[in-house]
């Protein structure tokens, strides 16, 4: 029973040591996107700075990383939660997404920050500074709200509602 113990043991440490070779790309683009929100929207130096301290390591292409991100399984972990947040919010590539879809994130992003679903709490247990107090919350309220209108300003408002929400 011992020999099995210890064979299961090694066995471990040696997956455990061959999987930090395998890694993930990481998330990190050299400059400014091309269709990065900044490119079309304007954001606010007090809003551009939350946004980034806040939501950019999981909503952009940008991902500042903490030490343990060298740990596998953690890397993997990690990885699929950012890839994840990309699929739904990408602040790198917004301008590429259609202007319907664009209003429609302006809305969500000031309807998950306003009600504190955003940032994760699993994400602000450990990146405290991204905790949103409640005037950073405004102020991202705020600027949605500005864009939003924006974009009114520019097209047509049935452009704007998607269609499988408009009554038939």
């Amino acid at each position: 029973m011992r020999k099995i113990i210890r064979i299961s043991l090694i066995l471990l440490l040696a997956a455990l040591i061959i999987i930090q070779f395998i890694r993930p790309p990481e998330n990190i683009s050299k400059g400014l996107a091309v269709n990065d929100i900044s490119v079309k929207y304007n954001i606010p130096a007090d809003v551009d700075h939350v946004l980034k301290v806040s939501c950019y390591d999981c909503h952009s292409n940008n991902t500042r990383y903490p030490w343990y991100w060298q740990i596998q399984p953690v890397t993997w972990f990690m990885n699929g939660h950012i890839e994840d947040a990309k699929k739904e919010l990408n602040f790198s590539t917004f301008v590429s997404y259609n202007i319907r879809k664009q209003y429609k994130l302006f809305d969500n992003i000031k309807k998950e920050v306003k009600g504190g679903d955003m940032p994760l709490t699993s994400y602000t247990l450990v990146h405290r500074d991204a905790i949103l107090k409640d005037t950073q919350r405004l102020l991202i309220a705020n600027w949605t709200t500005v864009s939003r209108k924006e974009i009114e300003n520019h097209y047509p408002p049935d452009s704007l509602i998607s269609r499988s929400s408009q009554p038939r």
